[in-house]
């Protein structure tokens, strides 16, 4: 069963840089879309930012678009998410998830997800 396991959360600046790392493991790899989830406080989760693994076709949250970028390294079966110009409401735990099917990025189409990693934007 595929895993994921996320790194690289922590406490920045407004206005600060974080690169989250999300390590893919397991006997089969079979996945159609990997990404980036969100929950805040009191919120539902959200998705951020998605990448095929077939043709490498970006998704981006309105919200982050210009900020945030998504990138893969097959060979390595690792996913980032290069965060910039972060701001306090990107505070949030941010999840790594997978779908075995789907090549949309809803919550929903979903299969497999990390635990989670947690970053803190604030001054």
């Amino acid at each position: 069963q595929l895993q994921l396991v996320e790194s690289g959360g922590g406490l920045v600046q407004p206005g600060g840089s974080l690169r989250l790392s999300c390590a893919a493991s397991g006997p089969t790899l079979n996945y159609n879309t990997i990404g980036w989830f969100r929950q805040a406080p009191g919120k539902e989760r959200e998705g951020v930012s998605c990448i095929s693994k077939r043709d490498g076709s970006t998704y981006y949250a309105d919200s982050v678009k210009g900020r945030f970028t998504i990138s893969r390294d097959n060979a390595k079966n690792l996913v980032y998410l290069q965060m910039n110009s972060l701001k306090p409401e990107d505070t949030a735990v941010y999840y790594c998830a997978a779908a075995l099917y789907s090549s949309t990025c809803h919550r929903a189409g979903m299969n497999r997800w990390g635990k989670g990693t947690l970053v803190t934007v604030s001054s």
